[in-house]
This record gives C-alpha cells, structure tokens and sequence, in this order.
C-alpha cells in the first residue's frame, strides 16, 4: 500500500509531505498507480524547490519521498500542498486498498 502522510503545523498549515510504499496493484514498472503518485509528488516536489524557489527538505529513494519546508515558506507553498493532497485524497477514494492519506502534525 501506498501511505501518503502529510505534515501539519499545530495551526493546521501545511508543511509537507511524506510518501511511501508501493501499492502492489501489478508488479514494480506495470504499476499506473505507483506511477501515478510518483509523478504528482514529483511535481509538487519540482513545483516547490525549482518554481517557487523554496530552501525545502526534499529527499526520495525506492518507493519513498520527504518534501518539508519550513512554517515561514509554507504560505508561498500553500497551493501546491493543499492541490497534492486533495489530488490524492480523490485518488483514495477510487483505490481504497492500494492508497491511504493520513495527516500528521509536527
């Protein structure tokens, strides 16, 4: 299963995401859904740090990716995090057992 956990201040304000795990709906280069989250995290990662031009903790590996910025970038941030996340929160609703969005504060 995918898990993707987005990070919130105690405000309520986001201030980025972390994305793991591998749905496990076909095997690893035939997944659509793993590529497609990977491909909309990229994005949003993209969007972040070449765009926008945010000094973010951004790290990703097999299967994982970390994109925090701090509570003074996370106005500038804003629409690109609340966009991922309702992206994928609607993905959720159509891949219940290959998709899980949780929030976490930090």
């Amino acid at each position: 299963m995918i898990r993707a956990e987005f990070l919130t201040a105690p405000d309520g304000k986001l201030l980025g995401f972390h994305i793991h795990g591998h749905s496990g709906m076909a095997e690893a280069g035939s997944d659509i859904l793993c590529a497609f989250v990977s491909s909309a995290a990229y994005m949003a990662a993209n969007t972040i740090t070449e765009i926008i031009g945010v000094d973010a903790q951004a790290a990703d590996g097999d299967g994982d990716m970390l994109v925090r910025v701090n509570e003074n970038d996370a106005g500038s941030c804003r629409v690109v995090l609340e966009g991922l996340r309702l992206h994928l929160m609607n993905t959720e609703e159509q891949y219940p057992n290959y998709l899980k969005v949780t929030h976490t504060e930090v």
